[in-house]
């Protein structure tokens, strides 16, 4: 049975990625950084919850650790934030070591489990305004920057690791009712998740290193 881990899957789209690929069959590894607290996590059956706090190398490498050798076939880096309204050095620089350094480290430390499986999947959730070209009103400016690090940095490693048969992608969930999108969002967490399912699900290694929307639609750098 294919595995999926998802980081940040006690809330929002991870915890509606828990749910749909768990109904599917999946055996899923849901992520938290305080496991204890993540109930309708651990209610969902076909999930392992783990500890896991992205930000931070040591539980990196205790997460791998207590993975060992097992082969994982799609890796959903999903767990992120908002970061600052404002200039604050400090909260720039925390924006970044969650949403780039993280996800980073985290497709570094598990590349080898992601090879041994046969889906050898590695998806990013990213955003549209991580665009550069679709830019054209220069807001959220901090977040931006953090997606747009993230897209390159992800192409990065698709490029490098494309000859050991892995394909890494980065998809824009669309805008979503969570606790960043707001009520007043274009999609439910249940639609954005079952199209961003059907974009992975479709996804073959000619597409490596490409960035898409729920939908499927191709964006530009």
């Amino acid at each position: 049975m294919a595995t999926v881990i998802i980081t940040g899957a006690n809330r929002g789209l991870g915890l509606e990625m828990a749910k749909q690929y768990a109904a599917q069959g999946w055996d899923v590894i849901g992520t938290a950084r305080e496991p204890e607290k993540a109930k309708e996590l651990a209610a969902i059956d076909k999930v392992t919850v783990m500890q896991l706090d992205a930000a931070e190398d040591a539980s990196v490498e205790k997460f791998v650790r207590d993975l060992g050798d097992q082969p994982i076939d799609l890796f959903i880096n999903n767990a992120g934030i908002y970061g600052p309204s404002e200039f604050d050095r400090d909260q720039w620089l925390d924006l970044f070591n969650v949403n780039v350094l993280g996800p980073v480290k985290l497709a570094t430390a598990l590349k080898d489990n992601v090879a041994r499986s046969a889906d050898k999947k590695m998806v990013v959730l990213s955003s549209q305004v991580g665009s550069i070209a679709e830019n054209e009103t220069g807001s959220m400016m901090y977040y931006r920057t953090s997606k747009a690090a993230v897209n390159q940095a992800w192409n990065c490693l698709a490029q490098q690791w494309k000859d050991q048969g892995l394909t890494l992608a980065m998809i824009h969930p669309g805008w979503v009712q969570t606790d960043m999108g707001g009520a007043n969002a274009d999609l439910t967490p249940q639609e954005s998740v079952a199209g961003m399912r059907s974009v992975i699900d479709g996804l073959t290694h000619d597409q490596n290193g490409k960035f898409y929307d729920y939908s499927g639609r191709e964006i530009p750098w």
